[in-house]
């Protein structure tokens, strides 16, 4: 960080965005299924254009989709408590009270989808009149700077752009740097020249308030989505696709012909002034319909599966030419799917469907990748998290939360399986391993954090009355048998 003045960071991330401008424009085409177009040939005709529009199959919201609607956060156990033990989850927290006031049960899966989609976003923390609030922040609009990009969490810069320019007015954009925040205004991303500075205020932390969720960061500082390695594979499929409709609309069929027979020609009417007239009233005559050339046109044959071919000349030949294969483009097919799912580490049935006589076995393995990819993505994504809740904590004036680095952020488990294979488990864990009940609570599938407060609640209310019935027995002598008899009575006897 040689020069740290806010106009040099201004002008170095707005440059950054401009040099990312169209590898990520080129992402987000592919995502939004504007690929580019199958190889044609240079003299295709309108059919050929619609064919390939049509053999378009847009696979990359899956590759997002997936591993996306298995991350979603549902609780948060802070490290210590202000007396420095260690704190269960509760949605009480001040932490997990942010999470709520900031809506992100709802707006946390637009942050991960646009970290794997672009391979990284952005989530900014700042005060409002509501409260310490968290938003994500896009890949297209947001840039960061980092003293080590690939082992820095902090950023010392960030900048995100509110406003596009428009004609004669200039963009809008928001820079932050370790203490300030900074209204910046420019013409062009390309003209940095425009770039200008505004008022400046405290945004309350002591670092960036923006957090970088990286998909997947090399040593080198670059962050890689899983849409970017796919694109050639994506236009192989389409391409398959595209020589497969064009086979199947010109190939596939049998193909009849006619040799040796002069095909119908148009004819046209004409009235004795030796004009052509379309009223057959006046027509006197019909001679063949000429092209400019002066030949004559043929008739359109109206041929289909009702009609028959005859001619009266014995030298008319009659034949056909068979349909073209169209197996071989099919199995080409599914052979680069087989490929994409091998690659980008998606289950095959995912995107074949072929689910059919699959044992639990073999599901089980078939899912075995993909669950470690998004184990890959929690911890990732789970630290990014931590650092919001700490800068959220800092803006709050929690200290404790802000020098809490033992938080641990709760992902829900979103594995498919019955209750009561679940039930089965956790009862073996309980009995045989030992492990208390309630420690297992947390892992009944599909149990949300106000659930598990709630049983909690419940089970020490419960034991509160069984305490009470206890002590109430204790202290009531019983009634059920006569008294004993004294000891001076029995030695007389």
């Amino acid at each position: 960080m040689a020069d740290s003045s806010p106009l040099t960071l201004a002008k170095e991330l707005l440059a950054i965005l401009d040099r990312d401008e169209g590898r990520l424009e080129r992402i987000d085409r592919f995502i939004r299924g504007r690929h580019d177009d199958p190889y044609m040939p240079p003299q295709a005709d309108d059919e050929y254009k619609l064919l390939a529009k049509r053999a378009v199959s847009n696979w990359m919201p899956l590759l997002i989709g997936t591993p996306a609607q298995a991350l979603y956060v549902d609780g948060f156990r802070p490290g210590t408590t202000t007396e420095g033990l260690p704190e269960a989850p509760s949605s009480s927290s001040s932490a997990w009270s942010h999470w709520q006031r900031s809506r992100m049960d709802a707006r946390q899966s637009a942050i991960y989808r646009g970290a794997l989609g672009f391979g990284h976003s952005f989530v900014l923390t700042e005060k409002t009149k509501k409260g310490v609030i968290s938003k994500g922040l896009s890949a297209k609009k947001t840039a960061a700077l980092y003293e080590d990009p690939a082992n820095d969490d902090d950023a010392y810069a960030a900048l995100t752009v509110t406003a596009w320019p428009k004609g004669e007015t200039p963009g809008k954009a928001r820079l932050f740097d370790l203490r300030y925040e900074y209204a910046v205004t420019f013409k062009s991303l390309a003209d940095l020249d425009s770039v200008r500075l505004g008022a400046k205020k405290l945004h309350g932390a002591t670092e960036c308030p923006v957090t970088r969720f990286a998909a997947q960061i090399d040593l080198e500082g670059r962050t890689i989505g899983v849409v970017e390695p796919m694109i050639p594979l994506q236009n192989r499929i389409n391409q398959t696709i595209f020589d497969l409709l064009v086979a199947q609309t010109y190939t596939s069929h049998e193909v009849r012909y006619a040799t040796g027979m002069a095909p119908p020609l148009q004819m046209e009417f004409v009235d004795e002034n030796g004009n052509v007239t379309t009223d057959a009233a006046l027509a006197v005559d019909m001679r063949p319909k000429l092209d400019a050339q002066g030949n004559p046109v043929p008739a359109q044959v109206n041929h289909n599966a009702r009609r028959f071919l005859f001619a009266e000349d014995p030298d008319v030949k009659f034949g056909s030419l068979p349909a073209g294969p169209i197996a071989p483009l099919i199995e080409s097919v599914d052979m680069s799917i087989r490929h994409w799912a091998a690659i980008s580490q998606t289950p095959p049935h995912h995107m074949l469907g072929q689910i059919a006589n699959l044992s639990a076995e073999a599901l089980l393995a078939a899912e075995t990748a993909l669950a470690r990819k998004i184990s890959e993505f929690q911890s990732l994504f789970g630290e990014s998290w931590e650092r919001v809740f700490r800068i959220a904590a800092e803006m709050d004036g929690d200290t404790v939360g802000n020098e809490d680095y033992a938080g641990e952020v709760q992902w829900r488990d979103m594995e498919s399986r019955s209750l009561a294979q679940a039930a089965d488990a956790l009862g073996k864990l309980a009995d045989q391993l030992g492990i208390p009940k309630r420690g297992l609570w947390k892992r009944v599938p599909g149990v949300t954090q106000t659930e598990y407060e709630d049983w909690e609640q419940m089970a020490e209310d419960d034991d509160s009355v069984a305490q009470l019935a206890s002590a109430l027995t204790r202290a009531t002598p019983s009634t059920d048998t006569a008294p004993a008899t004294p000891a001076s009575e029995v030695v007389a006897a």
